[in-house]
């Protein structure tokens, strides 16, 4: 990778930037290129509606919500960019370092993005800045492009001003050169929430984008279950991680989330994201993966999976009460219901599974009452969250509205139980230990019930197996 900020001192090497000749000829003989922003299909519209749906609930006040920008990795390399979900929802579009002001007017809102225009050739940082020279990064849409096609109004950084009053929220940083830094700004804890809140409910354009990127995943974890013969012979975790990965930035932006792929003891690890592990082909396989499309909206699903294709008696015993568990918590989602409803169905199952198995030092309705949970050493997480452009969508909402809440048409959320037997848990008995199991669907709530968007999986043991047999044409 070519380091832009190497000083040569050397006069075979002499500064571009002081060499007439060079930046005489640099500025010159480019044709037209192809600017134009790659927004979704109804990303715009949609951002607008959901503009209108925040100037509603906030008339009168001045808001200002940015991108981020890309994070660095490490020395002068950055992760790659992905813009702030609530910019995302606004706008429709990542731009680095953008920023949307709303400001109040006459029947709602004024919006007002500003972006950082790029270098492009005749000026000095076209082939100078490795950030934003089109030399660099290649034709990139400006104030022009991304005004035509986002359907709001566009300015250059540099005009940007602050209301007066305004409420903040986003990412930290904005570009230098604009005329009102952020970095030192309060960012709105009351903005952040209603922006929250108003995600919680996904538009008919939004529920689109779930469903294609939920289907998309469904194909991914096809891809991984092929992979799995390579990945035991060599490759293991990392190279079921890896196809899975490059699966989801070919289908869609990238995954959703670091990509989970446990195999045996590191199947109960619930973020085991190191994967650097071998593909046991006796154990089982914990698969938590999720395409993010290119609007931003990212699938979850789990499926733990024999890597033989063939669950053992004691798999295929954990596997049954976790499918037990997992049935009843999709029963207890409705339009209406308490959000707790789920949880609490699912942690009835696994408590009363555990209790079967003498696994539990109390009662079963001890474990489960308020200054009990033993249950919860072997499932210490919970067992759904609200989906959408995060994988753990609507974080900043209050208690009221969320854990508190009720479930209601519109939300979209996953349900996952699982249950965990560390390989050194020595409360469980040896045949046990190491052996982790999750299964997570997403669902969208109907005004008459759910829908399973991610149900093209089978969730019971005879249906993994038979499914994990179709992917290799009928077998190992």
């Amino acid at each position: 990778m070519p380091n832009s900020r190497a000083v040569r001192r050397d006069p075979r090497m002499p500064l571009l930037s002081t060499t007439p000749g060079f930046t005489e000829w640099i500025s010159t003989g480019w044709g037209e290129a192809d600017r134009t922003p790659r927004v979704e299909t109804g990303a715009a519209e949609a951002a607008a509606a959901h503009r209108a749906r925040l100037s509603a609930e906030l008339p009168g006040q001045a808001l200002v919500i940015t991108a981020g920008r890309a994070q660095l990795r490490v020395n002068d390399n950055f992760f790659e960019f992905r813009a702030d979900s609530d910019f995302l929802w606004l706008v429709g579009y990542g731009v680095e370092d953008g920023v949307l002001v709303l400001t109040p007017a006459a029947g709602g809102h004024d919006a007002v993005l500003y972006v950082t225009p790029p270098a492009r050739p005749g000026e000095a940082a076209f082939h100078a800045s490795a950030a934003h020279g089109e030399l660099w990064v290649g034709p990139q849409p400006g104030v022009a492009e991304l005004q035509a096609a986002l359907g709001l109004t566009v300015k250059p950084i540099a005009e940007l001003r602050l209301p007066v009053g305004a409420l903040v929220a986003g990412a930290a940083v904005v570009a230098a050169g604009a005329g009102a830094r952020l970095e030192g700004t309060p960012r709105s804890a009351e903005l952040a929430r209603v922006l929250s809140e108003l995600r919680m409910f996904k538009d008919a354009w939004e529920v689109a984008e779930l469903r294609r990127a939920i289907l998309d995943t469904v194909d991914g974890f096809a891809e991984v279950r092929r992979e799995i013969p390579r990945a035991i012979e060599r490759g293991g975790e990392r190279w079921l991680q890896g196809t899975f990965d490059r699966h989801a930035r070919t289908v869609g932006q990238a995954p959703g989330y670091s990509t989970i792929v446990g195999s045996g003891a590191h199947a109960p690890v619930l973020h085991w994201v190191r994967a650097d592990g071998e593909i046991l082909p006796e154990e089982l396989l914990l698969l938590d993966m999720g395409v993010e499309g290119r609007s931003g909206y990212t699938a979850d699903v789990t499926r733990t999976l024999p890597a033989s294709g063939t669950f053992s008696a004691v798999q295929r015993e954990v596997h049954d009460l976790v499918e037990r568990s997992h049935r009843a918590g999709l029963a207890a989602v409705g339009p209406g219901r308490p959000w707790a409803d789920f949880h609490a169905a699912s942690m009835e199952v696994i408590a009363r599974g555990l209790a079967d198995w003498g696994l539990l030092p109390v009662s079963v309705d001890e474990a489960l009452s308020e200054h009990g949970q033993q249950h919860r050493r072997y499932i210490v997480c919970g067992v759904g969250h609200h989906l959408g452009l995060d994988v753990h969508d609507c974080d900043g909402s209050s208690y009221e509205a969320y854990l508190g809440g009720t479930v209601q048409a519109g939300m979209a959320l996953t349900v996952e139980p699982g249950l965990y037997f560390h390989a050194w848990d020595e409360t469980v008995p040896p045949e046990l230990r190491g052996i982790g199991v999750r299964l997570e669907d997403d669902l969208i709530v109907t005004d008459s019930g759910t829908e399973v968007l991610s149900d093209a999986l089978p969730i019971d043991a005879a249906g993994i197996e038979a499914w994990m047999a179709d992917q290799l044409g009928g077998g190992l």
